[in-house]
């Protein structure tokens, strides 16, 4: 297996739903706190917490434009998640196709000895 270096901080950015959800909204288009906020039955405070663990793991950017500071979505970060689950994606296709050319086996086993 291709073991590519990745930055853990990635991965706890994307377990949770609220920061999953964050990133999605971005992906529209920059917005601020306060106008992410309104999608979460959450504070303020732990939008801000969360945007700065999104930070922290460069999925997202921050840019001041007069007092409001607007967030931007940096998918270009995610390749390393793609990277990584990438391989057990062709290892889980492998396996199905081998299940399912079994199981084509097994039917036509079956429809053999039936005549």
């Amino acid at each position: 297996m291709n073991m590519t270096a990745i930055t853990p901080d990635i991965f706890q950015a994307v377990a949770d739903p609220n920061r999953r959800t964050l990133l999605d909204l971005l992906l529209d288009g920059p917005r601020p706190v306060q106008e992410l906020g309104a999608h979460f039955d959450i504070s303020l405070a732990a939008i801000s917490q969360h945007l700065k663990v999104l930070l922290e793991a460069g999925l997202v950017s921050r840019e001041a434009r007069g007092k409001y500071r607007y967030y931007h979505a940096e998918p270009a970060a995610l390749q390393q998640v793609h990277d990584w689950t990438e391989q057990y994606r062709e290892f889980w296709e492998d396996r199905l196709d081998r299940l399912g050319g079994y199981l084509d086996q097994q039917a036509n086993s079956d429809t053999e000895t039936e005549t």
